[in-house]
């Protein structure tokens, strides 16, 4: 799933999970601090950079981080503050595979493509989603002018396999348009959970094409061309593990396949990117794919391949596949050569005659001649 949400329940128990997310980071991206303060609502309250854990705490009380002042009430009764929801991005597994075979100076541009995607679709949640609530029980609702959010970048699945996701925190806590806070209407945020998944699906492939990725368009979303399916499986432990657990169960249901995620779940490992990296290109390797060997398919060359004659495009084809058995032998190559050349000289020819054409004599007659420019190598 691109985009899937679940609520955190209680303060106490959301703390817990911040305290998941930043292990989770801590150990896979060497000790800084994770996760980054974003939305309208941060804004207001002067949360920048970093997430704390002392600011991330009184954020879940509905405290205001910087003053110590309390923003939202208690439920009542002695009911605890409702503390917020997580919006999980996860970009497609061909992506992330691309991202973890890739040579370093690749990595943050793709990272990064991620990353501009989340933030399109938490802008979305923002300006679309976000009611608060006001009065009695909450029962007048009315636009937000903001949230309040913390994301949290992580690379890894559980089983280890490269998995680029975000966790978008929206904290149960918004501020009004009168500059007021007040809690926030859970159903629209679950409502646009799909569109928002849309939303970072689409300007995620956009920045991958920007970035010069070729793509295949699928029905729900797209792929990287470049990594085969196969390898795509390669890295789908996860994935695997959970269908695996369903078979054995017999789930079916979404409720099953919720219940089989469950009993698959196992605590992340402690492995630092780099050597990661080191392990996932090997296991690539051991399946008999190396990026870097393929790197001139990875990447859209229109003008290159534009200017390439139709022999050298066959060669570079089957070379970048080490299939050379439908290479052209010399005398092939030589053949091919002098058919562009004969088709280029005729072509030569009918310019000169259509320019010899007595035009005037010739009523709404338009000739018109394509050329195209070949390059011999």
């Amino acid at each position: 799933m691109v985009a899937s949400i679940s609520a955190r329940g209680s303060a106490s128990a959301a703390l817990g999970y911040y305290a998941h997310l930043q292990a989770d980071d801590y150990y896979t991206r060497g000790g800084e601090p994770p996760g980054r303060w974003t939305g309208d609502g941060a804004e207001r309250l002067s949360l920048r950079g970093p997430v704390t854990q002392a600011e991330f705490a009184a954020a879940l009380n509905g405290v205001d981080p910087k003053t110590g002042k309390r923003l939202v009430q208690h439920g009542g009764q002695g009911r605890e503050h409702s503390a917020g929801w997580d919006m999980t991005f996860s970009a497609p597994k061909s992506v992330s595979v691309l991202w973890a075979l890739s040579p370093e100076q690749d990595r943050p541009a793709i990272e990064q493509a991620h990353r501009s995607a989340v933030m399109t679709a938490a802008g979305h949640l923002e300006q679309n989603a976000a009611w608060a609530r006001r009065g009695r029980a909450g029962a007048i609702r009315e636009p937000t002018a903001g949230l309040l959010m913390a994301q949290f970048d992580h690379h890894t699945s559980r089983e280890a396999d490269p998995q680029l996701h975000t966790h978008t925190f929206i904290f149960n806590l918004a501020p009004r348009r009168d500059g007021t806070w007040g809690a926030i209407v859970s159903r629209e945020l679950y409502k646009a959970q799909k569109e928002a998944g849309a939303i970072y699906r689409r300007e995620l492939a956009s920045e991958l094409q920007r970035l010069g990725y070729r793509l295949d368009r699928e029905k729900h979303g797209f792929r990287v061309a470049t990594i085969p399916r196969d390898i795509e499986r390669q890295f789908s432990k996860r994935r695997q593990a959970i269908e695996e657990a369903a078979r054995t169960h017999g789930y079916r249901s979404a409720k099953g396949m919720e219940l089989a995620t469950l009993r698959t779940r196992r605590a992340k490992g402690a492995a630092k990117l780099d050597a990661l990296f080191k392990s996932w290109q090997a296991e690539a390797r051991t399946a008999g794919f190396e990026l870097s060997r393929d790197r001139q398919q990875q990447l859209v060359r229109p003008a290159a391949t534009a200017a390439r004659s139709p022999v050298a495009a066959m060669v570079g084809r089957h070379a970048a596949t080490g299939d050379r058995s439908h290479i052209p032998s010399p005398a092939q190559t030589v053949s091919a050569t002098s058919a562009v050349t004969s088709l280029l000289q005729a072509a030569v020819q009918l310019g000169a005659a259509v320019q010899a054409l007595d035009r005037p004599k010739i009523s709404g007659l338009r000739v018109k001649l394509r050329g195209r420019e070949h390059e011999q190598e």
